[in-house]
């Protein structure tokens, strides 16, 4: 790819990706009750071009969220980011003095998770190295998921519900972003605070999101008797059978919530949160999943994940393989969530100062309560955490 224009063969690439993934360069449309209806308008997406006079040196050898630019990396285009009407997919490919490229993209979650975003890009990227069609053909049938008829909801789905008005809600100002890394190490520290049936019992994820929830709450100092909830993502393509189509590229996630009240949290050892984490992924069901598509049906519009400040929602990125794609220029030397979003963190897959493989976690919390959150995690491992 000497001598190419990275920009130009992208571009390129996705237009071709997008006959096949034509959904994409459509508009959302509101029909009866709320229902949300794909319009295949053929409008398409928004692409930016753009040039940026640094090199890839200047953003460091440790690279991790929040990333350093990321306003300037990913133009928010004025009333782009509606979500009905609006084009689907923001991709801003930007080219830096040293031939280095940052490929960046936006998209509407209502049309894919991140597997089937994965599954869009690695089309892009075969396309950009030649290919003519897609190595997985791309499979549209959202009925597989529908609700039943008639809808039934099943379970207490906590991750939707509609919190009481005296709860505080998320600040829109003074907020503060850091990202926390976590290697062999680290992961061995906190595991040793753990109770020996839960060793070796417990995931990576699921030590982390307990100790980074603890952390949270108590930096938060809210009322002992809030209740604080925690929402995990959870990906259900193993758990139907027959599997769904190969291809398949909508959602197929739900959020679980584990739910206690802060005086629990605070005053429980760690293995308490532990085993909340772990009972909201043991809900992760093909039934669960059902229940909350009637659940979207009975609600429609009125669905919405409570984003107070005692709402953690945690998503899991290191098992997608972003950093697989390559666009034909080697594969990226950082792919993932570019910072945390209000209440909703990812883990990233990272390497530290060192060259130390490791999950990075973006945290977004106002800034005394950031202050307060770096403490709790540094007294929880016994040592300093940082880059």
């Amino acid at each position: 790819m000497q001598g190419k224009d990275p920009a130009e063969v992208i571009r390129e690439a996705l237009a071709n990706a997008l006959v096949f993934y034509y959904p994409f360069a459509g508009r959302l449309r509101e029909g009866p009750n709320g229902k949300l209806i794909m319009d295949c308008t053929g409008e398409g997406v928004m692409f930016i071009k753009a040039d940026a006079d640094v090199t890839l040196e200047q953003f460091g050898n440790a690279l991790h969220p929040p990333f350093p630019c990321f306003d300037e990396l990913l133009y928010d285009v004025p009333d782009s980011e509606q979500m009905l009407n609006c084009p689907l997919l923001l991709i801003q490919v930007t080219r830096l003095k040293c031939g280095s490229f940052i490929f960046a993209i936006r998209f509407n979650h209502v049309i894919c998770d991140g597997i089937g975003l994965k599954q869009f890009m690695s089309t892009i990227s075969e396309m950009a190295r030649g290919a003519t069609s897609c190595f997985i053909s791309p499979i549209w049938e959202r009925h597989l998921l529908d609700a039943g008829d008639p809808p039934r909801v099943i379970f207490y789905h906590h991750e939707y519900d509609e919190v009481e008005p005296t709860a505080i809600s998320w600040p829109l100002d003074n907020l503060v972003q850091r990202s926390f890394f976590f290697g062999p190490i680290e992961v061995s520290t906190l595991r040793s605070l753990l109770p020996l049936h839960l060793c070796h019992c417990t995931t990576k994820f699921e030590l982390l999101t307990a100790c980074l929830w603890r952390c949270r709450t108590i930096a938060l100092n809210l009322n002992p008797n809030e209740k604080v909830r925690m929402l995990c993502t959870g990906n259900l393509r193993s758990k139907f059978n027959p599997s769904l189509p190969l291809g398949y590229y909508g959602n197929v996630i739900v959020f679980p919530a584990a739910i206690t009240t802060v005086r629990n949290l605070l005053h429980n050892p760690l293995g308490y949160t532990v085993e909340l984490v772990k009972q909201a992924k043991a809900s992760m069901t093909k039934e669960y999943a059902k229940s909350v598509a009637a659940l979207m049906v009975l609600r429609a519009k009125q669905l919405n994940f409570t984003k107070i400040v005692g709402s953690f929602v945690v998503s899991d990125l290191t098992k997608i393989g972003f950093e697989d794609i390559d666009f034909g220029w080697g594969k990226a030397v950082f792919a993932g969530a570019a910072k945390a979003v209000g209440v909703i963190s990812f883990f990233v897959s990272t390497k530290s100062t060192k060259g130390e493989v490791g999950t990075s976690v973006p945290i977004c919390l106002p800034a005394p309560a950031m202050e307060r959150f770096e403490k709790e995690l540094d007294m929880l491992k016994g040592h300093l955490l940082g880059f």
